[in-house]
C-alpha cells in the first residue's frame, strides 16, 4: 500500500535536469541493487518470537531487555495489558508539539496459508475500507480534516513478518491522540471486511501488484530461487499471487484477520510531546477491552540447505546491468543482545568496513575494474547465514570486476588489516558516538520510534548514546588488528565452492563455466600483506587574511542575522536550539544550470561529479582517510541557479568544514578517475531508457514539452561520453573564482565562532561579484504549442500503461496564485483517489500537482498522472476528463477544500521545528529578501482559498483542449508476464 499513497513527483520538468539522478548516483543505486540481488542481505535477520498461547498465561519475558545485561535507555515506558497487548511510550519534544504512533502486528505474509498468499497485504488495504465505528471511505477523510496527509502522515506497510500501521500527528492535543488510537483500535479488531468492499479494493491490490512487476522483481525472485530453492519465504512475498488475489473472499480475509490480529501479537508505540501518563491512559482506555486470543504459531521461513555450493546461475534480461554475486551459506547463529555479543559484532564490523573500504578505493581509480563492489555476511531469517561478494560492472567487464574484487577480499582474509585502517574506522565510530551524545536531547521522534521498533522486531535493546560511548571506550583498547582479523574469520563463511550468480543483458563469455573459472582465477591472483600508510593531514589551512564584516543586519521577525564581508561574501545566520550541537550549512555560488545554452546544453552537466575528482592535494580516497572521524562533507553540485555545497556538522567541526568548502572552490582536483566513474554509468542508463512506462515517459517528455529545446532534452549518448573535466574547468573556473557567494548556517551556532570561521575561509578569498547574475535570457522557457494526445512505447510489462496530462500554468511570482494552484492539485489528487482508485479500482497510484517555477519566467505546469492496466486507458481518461469537467462546471464542496488545505497548514505550523525549515528561509535571505514575507503571508492566503477559487483556477488553466496528453503503452518488445509464466 505504501507505494500508491506516495504521490508521484509533479515537478520533473520545471526546474530540474533532464537526466534522472540514477545516472549520477551509481554507488547508491548499486548498493540498493546488491541488497536485492543477495537475499541473504535483504531479508530480516530473525523472525520475532511469537507465543503459541494467550499472552496472559505465558511465562516468556515480555521484552528482550529483561534477560540482557545491556543497560536499557530509561526514557522509555513499557507495559502490557491484561489481554496480552504490549505497548511502548516515550515523551519527546522534537519536533515540538508533534507525535508518532505505530501499531505493529507481529505477523506478515509468512503467516499465510497457501490459499491466502497476498492476503496479509490485502487485509492491510481493508483497514482503510470500513469498520464498525467508521463507515467505508471515511477514515482517510477524517484524518485529512485533522491535518494528516494520506501517504505522508497516514500509511501502512506489510512485510514478511509484520504489518505496521502508521500515524504521524501534527499536533499534540489530546483529542487528536484519542482519534489516532480510536482508529488503531478499530483496525485491531473491528474491521467489517464486507464482500462488496473487498470486491472494490481487489482492483487496487491487483493494480499494485501490476505496478511492482517488472525486471527488478523477476530478478529478485530468481535470486531467491537460486540461493534457497524450496524455502517457504520464496512463495510468501507480500504482494501475493494473481490467483489468490482474484479469488479472495471476505470470509478468507476475516479468517486471517482473526488469526493474526490478536492482542498478544500486537505492540502499540507512541513517541511524542505528550505526558507519559496521558499516553498510557489513552492506550489502556482504547485497548483494554480487546478480547484476549493466542498469538499465531511462529511460521517457517525455510527450509534452506546450508550445504548448497558449487552452483552457477546465469540470468539475463535486457534491462539488467551486469553484476555478479558470489556467496556461501552456513548455519544461522543466534546472538542474543548482550554486552559480549555487542562487542564481538562491533569488532567484526570494523573488519567488514575495512574490506568494503578497500573495494570502494578500487572503484574510484581511473581504470576502475568495476562500478562498485561489497562484501558482507547476513542472516536469512533464522534459517541460515550467507557471506558474499557483490560486483557491479560495466557491460562486458564482469570478469575484470570479479578478478579484482575476489583478489581484494582474499588478500584481506588472508593477511588481515593495518593499524591505520583500524584507526580510521575507530575514528569514525568514536565521532558518531560523540555526536550522538551531544545531540541526544533533541533527537527526533523518528529516532526513538526506530529504537522501539528495533526492540520489537529484532530484540535489540534501546540504549542511550552515553552508554554506547562508554561501551565503545571500554572496547576500543582491545580492538587490535589481530582481534579484528580473527573476528571476521570467525564470523564469515569461507567462499569455498561458492554459489555464483551472473545477471546482465548478454550471456557471459564461456557461460557458467567461464564465470566459475573467473572466480578460481581471482583466487589464484598474487596477494600480499597490506602496508601501513600511517596518517595524513588535511593540506588546506591558509586562505589569506581573514575577511572583515562590512555590513551586519538582523531580520527582526525571523531573527536571521545577515552579514556581508569585504570581499562580497554574504552570510546568513539563524541560531536555534531545536537540534542540539547540529549546524546545517548551505553554500551557493553564482552559476548553475542557467549557464546552459541551446548550443551547449551540457556545459555544466559534469559539475555534479566535480567532487569525484578530489582536490589538488588529495584524491577522493585520500580525503576519506584524512577526514575520517570528522563531520564534514565534500559534495558539490549544480542547481538551477547556482553551484551548491552543503553539510550538517557540529560546532567542533565547523571550521574544518568551511576549510573544505574553500578548498573545493580554490583547488578542485579534476582528477581523471572522477570522469571515468561518471562514464561507467552512461551505457546502463541509455540501455534502460524505455524499460518501464515511467522511464519511457521521463526520456521523452522534456523534449516534447519544450519543442526540442536542447537544455531540457536528452542528448545523444556520445555527448555525455564526450564530457571531461577540461571542458568543465573552462566553464566553471571563473564562477568558482569570482561568482557571488551566499552562505547560510542554521542551528546550534556560536555566532562569533561561525563568523570567524567564514572570515578565515571563504571571506578571505579575493574580492568577488556582489550579486548573482540575473541571466534573464536563460530564464526564457516555452511550453509546446503541440497539444493533444500522443503515444510513447515502453519495453516493460505488457499489461502496464501510464497516462499523463500536463497543462501550462505560470511561475510563482504571484504567491497567492501559486498557493491556489497547489491546493487545486491537492483537490484533484483527492478526487482522483476517490474516483479512479476507490470507485473504479483502476489505479494504484493516481497523482496530481502543480509546479510553478521559481526559475523560468511565466513557466509552470499542472500534471495529472495514473499508472494503469493497458486495458483501462480509455476508461481512466474518461474518468479524468469527467473530473476536470466537474471542477470547471461548479465549485467543489467546502469539505474537500478543507481536507486539501488542512495538511498544508499543519506543515506550515511545523516547518520551523526542524533545521530544514529554517534553512529554506535563511538560504536566500540576502539574495531574495522579498521572499521572506511569504512565510508570514502563507497561512492567511491558504485560509482565504474558497471552492470558487478552485473552480476559477480550473477554468483558467485546466482546459482539456490545451493539455499535452501522453499515453505510454507497451511496445513490440514489451515483456508479457503471461508468456514468461507459460514458459515456466
Amino acid at each position: 500500500m505504501t507505494a500508491w499513497i506516495k504521490a508521484l513527483s509533479c515537478t520533473p520538468y520545471g526546474d530540474e535536469k533532464v537526466l534522472p539522478n540514477n545516472m549520477k548516483s551509481t554507488a547508491r543505486v548499486f548498493a540498493a541493487g546488491l541488497l536485492l540481488a543477495l537475499p541473504n542481505f535483504a531479508l530480516t535477520s530473525a523472525l520475532a518470537a511469537q507465543e503459541t498461547e494467550a499472552a496472559e498465561v505465558s511465562d516468556d519475558p515480555a521484552w528482550a531487555f529483561e534477560e540482557s545485561d545491556v543497560e536499557l535507555d530509561p526514557g522509555y515506558t513499557f507495559g502490557q495489558l491484561d489481554n496480552g497487548m504490549r505497548y511502548i511510550i516515550r515523551q519527546n519534544g522534537t519536533p515540538e508539539g508533534t507525535a508518532v504512533v505505530r501499531m505493529r502486528i507481529d505477523s506478515g505474509s509468512l503467516d499465510e496459508n497457501e490459499d491466502e498468499r497476498g492476503l496479509s497485504h490485502f487485509l492491510e488495504h481493508m483497514a482503510f475500507n470500513g469498520s464498525k465505528g467508521i463507515p467505508e471511505g471515511e477514515m482517510i477523510k477524517l484524518l485529512e480534516r485533522e491535518g494528516l496527509a494520506f501517504g505522508a502522515d497516514t500509511n501502512a506497510t506489510t512485510g514478511m513478518n509484520a504489518i505496521t500501521y502508521i500515524l504521524n500527528l501534527p499536533r499534540n492535543d489530546e483529542a487528536l491522540l484519542d482519534t489516532a488510537l480510536m482508529l488503531m483500535r478499530e483496525t485491531a479488531s473491528e474491521l467489517t471486511i464486507a464482500q462488496d468492499a473487498v470486491d472494490r479494493e481487489r482492483g487496487v491490490v491487483l493494480s499494485e501488484r501490476r505496478d511492482r512487476a517488472g525486471f527488478a522483481q523477476r530478478n529478485r525472485e530468481d535470486s531467491y530461487e537460486f540461493s534457497s530453492p524450496g524455502a517457504r519465504y520464496i512463495d510468501r512475498l507480500p504482494i501475493g499471487t494473481i490467483e489468490s488475489l482474484e479469488t479472495a473472499t471476505a470470509e478468507q480475509l476475516r479468517g486471517l484477520y482473526e488469526r493474526i490480529y490478536t492482542p498478544s501479537n500486537t505492540v502499540v508505540v507512541i513517541v511524542g510531546d505528550y505526558p507519559v501518563d496521558v499516553m498510557e491512559a489513552a492506550i489502556r482506555t482504547k485497548f483494554a477491552d480487546w478480547k484476549p486470543a493466542p498469538a499465531p504459531v511462529e511460521p517457517e521461513a525455510g527450509p534452506i540447505d546450508v550445504t548448497r555450493k558449487g552452483l552457477t546461475d546465469v540470468y539475463l534480461d535486457p534491462a539488467l546491468s551486469e553484476s555478479v554475486q558470489i556467496s556461501r551459506l552456513g548455519p544461522w547463529v543466534e546472538e542474543t543482545d548482550n554486552v559480549a555479543n555487542r562487542k564481538q559484532q562491533f569488532v567484526r564490523g570494523v573488519g567488514y568496513a575495512i574490506i568494503n573500504r578497500r573495494l570502494a578505493r578500487l572503484a574510484r581509480e581511473a581504470d576502475a575494474p568495476y562500478r562498485g563492489a561489497s562484501y558482507g555476511t547476513g542472516s536469512i531469517f533464522e534459517d541460515a547465514r550467507s557471506t558474499g561478494i557483490g560486483i557491479s560492472s560495466v557491460d562486458g567487464e564482469w570478469r575484470k570486476g570479479m578478478l579484482a574484487a575476489v583478489q581484494v577480499v582474499n588478500e584481506a582474509l588472508t593477511y588481515g588489516f593495518t593499524t591505520a585502517e583500524v584507526d580510521e574506522q575507530l575514528k569514525r565510530s568514536r565521532t558518531a558516538a560523540e555526536n550522538a551524545v551531544s545531540g541526544f536531547s533533541t533527537f527526533s521522534n523518528g529516532y526513538f520510534m526506530g529504537q522501539a521498533l528495533g526492540l520489537v522486531s529484532g530484540d535489540r535493546v534501546p540504549v542511550t548514546p552515553t552508554y554506547s560511548l562508554e561501551q565503545f571506550e571500554a572496547f576500543a583498547p582491545s580492538i587490535t588488528t589481530e582481534a579484528v582479523h580473527k573476528a571476521v574469520l570467525d564470523h564469515a563463511i569461507p567462499l569455498d565452492e561458492p554459489l555464483i550468480r551472473f545477471t546482465g543483458r548478454t550471456a557471459p563469455e564461456g557461460g557458467e563455466e567461464g564465470v566459475r573459472r573467473a572466480f578460481d582465477d581471482g583466487m589464484a591472483l598474487p596477494i600480499a600483506a597490506p602496508e601501513d600508510t600511517g596518517t595524513a593531514v588535511f593540506a588546506y589551512s591558509d586562505f589569506g587574511e581573514a575577511g572583515a564584516v562590512v555590513a551586519d543586519d538582523t531580520h527582526e521577525e525571523l531573527g536571521i542575522r545577515k552579514l556581508t564581508f569585504a570581499n562580497g561574501v554574504q552570510l546568513n545566520l539563524k541560531k536555534t536550539d531545536i537540534r542540539e550541537d547540529r549546524i546545517r550549512i548551505s553554500v551557493r555560488v553564482d552559476g548553475g544550470d542557467l549557464m546552459r545554452t541551446k548550443g551547449d546544453p551540457l556545459l555544466v552537466y559534469l559539475a555534479d561529479s566535480l567532487s569525484s575528482g578530489g582536490l589538488g592535494a588529495h584524491s577522493v580516497d585520500e580525503l576519506q582517510t584524512v577526514l575520517a572521524g570528522r563531520s564534514v562533507s565534500t559534495g558539490f553540485g549544480s542547481s538551477a541557479d547556482g553551484f551548491t555545497m552543503g553539510s550538517t556538522t557540529t560546532a567542533r567541526d565547523l571550521d574544518l568544514q568551511m576549510k573544505v568548502f574553500a578548498a573545493i572552490l580554490t583547488d578542485p582536483g579534476y582528477r581523471a578517475e572522477g570522469v571515468e566513474r561518471f562514464r561507467k554509468g552512461i551505457d546502463n542508463f541509455f540501455e534502460t531508457l524505455t524499460s518501464t512506462p515511467g522511464r519511457a515517459y521521463s526520456t521523452a517528455i522534456g523534449a516534447k514539452l519544450s519543442d526540442g529545446d536542447p537544455r531540457f532534452s536528452l542528448q545523444p549518448k556520445e555527448a555525455y561520453l564526450a564530457l571531461d573535466y577540461a571542458k568543465l574547468e573552462s566553464a566553471i573556473s571563473d564562477r568558482l573564482q569570482n561568482g557571488a557567494i551566499e552562505i547560510a548556517m542554521v542551528g546550534d551556532i556560536d555566532e562569533d565562532a561561525a563568523i570567524a570561521s567564514v572570515a578565515s575561509t571563504l571571506a578571505a578569498l579575493p574580492a568577488r561579484e556582489a550579486d548573482f547574475m540575473p541571466r534573464e535570457q536563460a530564464r526564457q522557457r516555452t511550453f509546446t504549442a503541440a497539444r493533444g494526445l500522443s503515444t510513447l512505447e515502453h519495453e516493460g510489462e505488457a499489461d502496464q500503461a501510464l497516462l499523463r496530462m500536463i497543462w501550462p500554468t505560470t511561475d510563482d511570482k504571484d504567491f497567492a496564485e501559486a498557493l491556489r494552484l497547489s491546493i487545486l492539485g491537492r483537490v484533484v489528487r483527492l478526487e482522483l483517489t476517490e474516483r479512479l482508485r476507490e470507485e473504479l479500482g483502476q489505479t494504484y497510484s493516481p497523482s496530481a500537482g502543480s509546479s510553478t517555477s521559481r526559475i523560468y519566467d511565466d513557466y509552470g505546469t499542472f500534471s495529472i498522472s495514473a499508472s494503469i492496466d493497458v486495458t483501462e486507458v480509455e476508461a481512466t481518461r474518461t474518468a479524468i476528463l469527467g473530473l476536470i469537467a466537474d471542477l470547471r462546471d461548479a465549485p467543489v464542496e467546502q469539505d474537500l477544500v478543507e481536507r486539501a488545505r488542512k495538511p498544508v497548514l499543519e506543515s506550515y505550523a511545523n516547518a520551523l521545528k526542524g533545521l530544514g525549515g529554517w534553512m529554506g528561509l535563511a538560504a536566500r535571505a540576502q539574495s531574495e529578501p522579498e521572499r521572506l514575507q511569504r512565510w508570514f503571508d502563507a497561512p492567511d492566503l491558504l485560509k482565504a482559498i474558497t471552492p470558487e477559487d478552485i473552480q476559477a483556477e480550473a477554468l483558467q488553466y485546466l482546459d482539456p483542449a490545451v493539455s499535452v496528453e501522453i499515453q505510454v503503452l507497451p511496445g513490440e518488445n514489451a515483456r508479457a508476464a503471461s508468456e514468461s509464466e507459460e514458459a515456466e
